[in-house]
């Protein structure tokens, strides 16, 4: 058992654990929290699938930007927080009985999985590799989205100021 082995358990357990106590947390807060420990821990696999830059953009773009704005929409929303559980013991029960035969049933399907003894060169220059694959391969596709980015934010301000003269009015 290998330190690389015992971290990837350890991720996916958070992982797991994480997206488990967000769907059973009663508080929404607690669910967000949950859900950026689930985020950074998916981050921590990446960087021990050597995708570096993939990790760098699940930690920035989730774990920041999405739970900024969930957290953002919790607090502009009214919402009936009366502290009641979410489901009943037999629903709990067959959730986890569920996820168990879950886990078996992919522990089995993966553990006879024979991926080849070749060699990929997967490691070298992951960051490089994606830029000039972006400004290269995909370079239409790359500005159509910022043109998309644009026209967005634009449209957010354009409908923000027409809500500020409404209630100047």
């Amino acid at each position: 058992m290998s330190g690389q082995y015992l971290a990837f358990f350890v991720l996916a357990l958070i992982a797991l654990g994480g997206g488990i106590f967000m769907l059973n947390l009663n508080k929404v807060v607690h669910m967000v929290v949950a859900l950026v420990f689930t985020f950074v821990s998916i981050a921590g696999i990446y960087v021990l699938l050597s995708a570096e830059f993939v990790a760098a953009v699940q930690v920035l773009i989730y774990s920041g930007a999405i739970t900024i704005i969930m957290l953002f929409g919790i607090m502009l929303t009214r919402h009936q927080d009366d502290g009641q559980s979410t489901g009943s013991p037999l629903r709990k029960a067959l959730a986890l009985l569920g996820t168990v035969a879950f886990g078996a049933v992919m522990y089995i399907g993966i553990r006879t999985l024979d991926f080849g003894t070749e060699a990929v060169g997967l490691h070298e220059n992951n960051t490089e590799q994606i830029g000039i694959a972006l400004y290269s391969k995909y370079v239409i596709p790359f500005e159509l989205t910022s043109v998309l980015l644009l026209v967005a934010l634009i449209g957010a301000v354009i409908l923000a100021k027409k809500d500020d003269k409404e209630e100047g009015e």
